[in-house]
This record gives structure tokens, C-alpha cells and sequence, in this order.
């Protein structure tokens, strides 16, 4: 029990200094070159990730398994997230962002169900890539994780998908936006609803320009508040889909399977918005929160590059990868079609 307690205690310390590191990192790229370099979940992961081959070398990985607490942070993250999201600021647009957030939403997520089934992988692993491109990546794949009970392997090399292609899309797609020449509205629209990450949408969103940023944001938090309806669906659908053999499915079932975190963080931001209005929360409470938001976060990314394990990726093989491709790129063509006839009449 003892030597238990210290393993955990080892294992939080170890995280808090490598969030602390990875914090440093992002701070000194802002103050160098007056932006992020890069955001800070890539950079959380990247330390996570060194940390973790240092770990295996000096073989200590082995005996810290277990300890470290990814579903915790993530899920905290999670529900603080949504305090920071207005719902006033979703529906700033009208129906727009709303619309938009619906037909890319269905498109992507049945196109990626689709593809990944000719690709024959595995069920759930089907559910959670699908989920996390369709909406809003790592958080999407974590309530869709709690939705079918998928395996924590599969939800890392998701995750690990999720960041490695919304790096460079967070560096090109604000560059394509420009010598495509789009509308700002329909260029953070287009940003907001192909990159996976909120995290990678606001930096790209940023990098383009300040009211481009905004619609982006916007895009995403919309696609945001559709995890819950997700969520849910993919409970009912493999309750039902287990019932088959277990002959019958009870609201236990359902209740059992769906993540309580969304709840979470629709009471969240339904609370904060509800506070905001009436003046009790005031914009500097607000940053507070984001801030806290993020720490959690950057917990949960230095702990997932801590988790992964190099031969559970590589077991997987390079399936989920191509599917996760061809995913993002028909992602990219309907985001940006959908963009266009949502938010083109908006004009520059």
C-alpha cells in the first residue's frame, strides 16, 4: 500500500514538472516570436513523449504504469472547457455556425464509419476515429470512449492521430485560406470545422487574422456542443447493437455508458452563461477559467505522451492512419464548400 502511494505520488509530481516544462515552452515561443510556436498540447505531448522514452530507458516506465491520471485530467479539462464556453458566443452568427457544425458533423462522421469499415478495423476504434474527426477530436474520441467502453490503447493512438495532423494544418491552413484569397467569415469558418483540435483552431484561426479567429472559434464551439447528441447516439446505438445477444437494453445500460463529464460541461457553460449575463462572472473570471482549463489539459497531453506505447502503436499497423488521411482530407474539401455557402455572404 505504502509503495503504491509513493508510485502515485511520484507519478503526479513527475506530470506537474513536465506541464510546468512544456508551459515554459510555449511562453518562451510567445515572447520570441510575439506568438505560440507551437500550441500548447503539441508541446505537452512532444515532452510527454521524451519523458517517456527517458522513462523506458532508465526502466522506470514499467513500474509507474498505472499510476498516471490522463482520464482524470482530460475529463476535468473537459468540464472547465465548458465554462469557457458563452452559449450566447455560439449562436453569435445566427443559425450559421449551428448549420455548419450539423452537415459537417453527419458528412465526416459517416464518411469516416465508411471508410474505416472497407479498412476493417476495429469497432470501436471505427467509433472513436470517426467521432474525433467529425467534431472535435481528443474530446469527441473521449466521450465516444466512454459511449462504446473502447479500449485506453485505442484512445491513445486516436489522440496521437489527432495531434499529428492538426500540427501542420494549424501552419498551412491559414497560408492555403490566403492564396485561395476567402472571405475572412468563410476562411475561419473552413478553419473551424477541418481542424480537429480547439486548441490548433484558435492558433490557426490567429495566424490568419483576429476576426477570422473569432468565427473559428465559434465553428468549433458549435461542433463542441454536439459531443453530448454524440455521445449519446453511439451509447444508445452500442447498447443496442450489444443487446442483440443480451436480449434487451434497460436506461441502465445507456446511463451506465454515457460519460458524465458531458453533462458536466453542458451544465458548465449553460452556468457560466447564465452568470456572465447577469454581470456575476466578469471577463477577467473568465480568463481565469481558460487558464485553469488549460493547465488541465496540459496535464492530460504530457500524460497521454507518457502513456503511449510504441509497440501497442505499431500492433495497430498503418490502417487507422490511412483512414484518419483520407478522413481529414474529405473533411477538408466538405469544410470548405460548407464554409463557403454558410458564411460566403458575409463577405470580406
Amino acid at each position: 500500500m505504502t509503495a503504491r502511494i509513493g508510485l502515485a505520488t511520484l507519478s503526479l509530481i513527475t506530470v506537474l514538472a513536465l506541464a510546468f516544462v512544456a508551459h515554459w515552452l510555449t511562453v518562451t515561443g510567445r515572447t520570441l516570436l510575439g506568438r505560440e510556436l507551437l500550441e500548447y498540447p503539441l508541446w505537452a505531448v512532444a515532452v510527454g513523449l521524451l519523458a517517456n522514452g527517458f522513462l523506458r530507458w532508465g526502466r522506470w516506465h514499467a513500474r509507474l504504469s498505472g499510476t498516471w491520471r490522463t482520464e482524470f485530467f482530460l475529463k476535468t479539462g473537459l468540464v472547465l472547457l465548458g465554462s469557457t464556453v458563452n452559449v450566447r458566443d455560439v449562436v453569435s452568427f445566427g443559425s450559421r455556425g449551428l448549420v455548419q457544425a450539423a452537415l459537417l458533423v453527419t458528412g465526416v462522421f459517416f464518411f469516416t464509419w465508411f471508410v474505416a469499415g472497407l479498412f476493417r478495423l476495429e469497432p470501436k476504434l471505427k467509433a472513436l476515429m470517426a467521432a474525433a474527426v467529425s467534431i472535435c477530436g481528443v474530446s469527441a474520441a473521449i466521450a465516444a470512449a466512454g459511449s462504446v467502453l473502447a479500449k485506453k490503447e485505442h484512445l491513445t493512438y486516436v489522440a496521437t492521430l489527432v495531434i499529428a495532423f492538426a500540427l501542420p494544418l494549424m501552419l498551412l491552413q491559414p497560408l492555403l485560406a490566403k492564396a485561395l484569397g476567402l472571405p475572412t467569415a468563410v476562411a475561419g469558418a473552413w478553419i473551424g470545422g477541418n481542424i480537429d483540435t480547439t486548441a490548433a483552431v484558435v492558433g490557426a484561426g490567429a495566424m490568419h487574422s483576429e476576426a477570422a479567429m473569432k468565427v473559428a472559434s465559434v465553428v468549433k464551439m458549435a461542433q463542441n456542443a454536439l459531443i453530448g447528441v454524440a455521445a449519446f447516439l453511439l451509447a444508445l446505438y452500442w447498447a443496442l447493437r450489444d443487446g442483440q445477444e443480451d436480449k434487451g437494453v434497460g436506461a441502465r445500460v445507456l446511463w451506465d455508458r454515457f460519460p458524465k463529464f458531458v453533462l458536466g460541461f453542458i451544465a458548465a457553460s449553460a452556468f457560466t452563461t447564465l452568470l456572465a449575463g447577469s454581470g456575476v462572472i466578469t471577463p477577467a473570471q473568465i480568463k481565469v477559467l481558460t487558464a485553469l482549463r488549460n493547465w488541465f489539459l496540459t496535464l492530460a497531453f504530457v500524460s497521454m505522451g507518457l502513456e503511449i506505447s510504441p509497440r501497442g502503436l505499431l500492433a495497430l499497423g498503418a490502417r487507422p492512419v490511412a483512414v484518419y488521411a483520407l478522413a481529414t482530407a474529405f473533411n477538408m474539401g466538405l469544410a470548405l464548400v460548407v464554409a463557403w455557402l454558410v458564411f460566403g455572404s458575409l463577405g470580406r
